[in-house]
């Protein structure tokens, strides 16, 4: 390491580090964890003019909110065409609203993916900007524990495969109930576990903190409106729970409601990814190597 930092202070909610603020030959620096693993805002760190990654870059993110936003889309499809009225000549069948909801499953798990990768190979703290990216290879997964970036985007991923799996057992539906609820609604609550995990990870990497109130700064209002709809689809899923006997008509529609929610807010997040994502092309924070 070239230099040393020098009035180093730190923020994060234990055990993390999320926030740093310090001096190098004269300049004063931030480090945020958000901001390193996406490669934006690299003028806080004084690395404006170094050439990034492509996963790095705002294109890439940009990709990101926008695989993102076609999954919540169909998942919005999904969902509106459940609350249909039954007997409409024009609502689509049940297999037919398992499929949309499959493949809404697919770029969720793309985009998480993309997202995880990038997390995975994101630089460590390194206060000289010569020493970013030096003897770093190329990561699928990686290994990063303390690091809660690295922790939520795995756990998402995790979740997205697990509604894969949840969505695509729904195709063709076993007809006793508890096969459904171990083929569908078991993957769907570990699905919608980890979402909640993997966003509330995300919220405090941004507050630098348990909770922080910022309503006015975007990756803020990004991660919030994601926790949010991780709310939704947890409370979905448990409503989703198919038990032995016949249950009120309400609970179905209450599930598919709240899941219609939820993936409006994912949908909402992924369009203000993409417009923090063009913000940073604009100011050249971000440029691929």
């Amino acid at each position: 390491m070239n230099g040393h930092p020098a009035d180093l202070r730190t923020a994060g909610a234990w055990p993390f580090v999320t926030l740093r603020r310090y001096s190098h030959h004269g300049h004063r620096l931030l480090w945020r964890a958000r901001q390193n693993r996406k490669g934006l805002l690299r003028a806080e760190r004084g690395h404006e003019a170094l050439a990034v990654p492509f996963w790095q870059s705002s294109t890439y993110n940009w990709i990101i909110g926008l695989v993102f936003a076609i999954g919540a889309l169909l998942f919005m499809l999904g969902a509106g065409a459940s609350l249909l009225p039954t007997g409409w000549s024009a609502a689509p069948s049940g297999t037919q609203i398992a499929v949309i909801f499959f493949l809404g499953s697919i770029p969720f798990t793309t985009a998480g993916y993309l997202q995880h990768f990038q997390a995975a190979n994101a630089a460590d703290f390194r206060p000289d900007p010569k020493d970013i990216g030096q003897g770093n290879g190329v990561a699928l997964i990686g290994w990063h524990p303390n690091n809660p970036g690295w922790l939520s985007t795995f756990a998402q991923f995790i979740g997205t495969v697990a509604f894969n799996f949840n969505t695509f057992d729904a195709i063709t539906a076993p007809s006793q109930w508890v096969l459904q609820d171990l083929a569908i609604w078991g993957p769907g609550m570990i699905g919608s576990l980890l979402f909640l995990l993997s966003g509330y990870l995300a919220f405090i990497e941004v507050c630098h903190g348990y909770w922080a109130w910022k309503p006015k700064d975007l990756d803020w209002t990004i991660v919030s409106i994601n926790l949010l709809g991780c709310v939704f689809f947890l409370i979905s899923s448990l409503l989703a729970f198919v038990p032995p006997h016949t249950e009120p008509g309400w609970i179905p529609v209450a599930a598919n409601a709240l899941l219609w929610l939820g993936a409006l807010c994912f949908f909402i997040g992924a369009v203000l990814l993409m417009r923090e994502s063009a913000q940073a092309r604009k100011t050249g924070a971000s440029a691929p190597a």
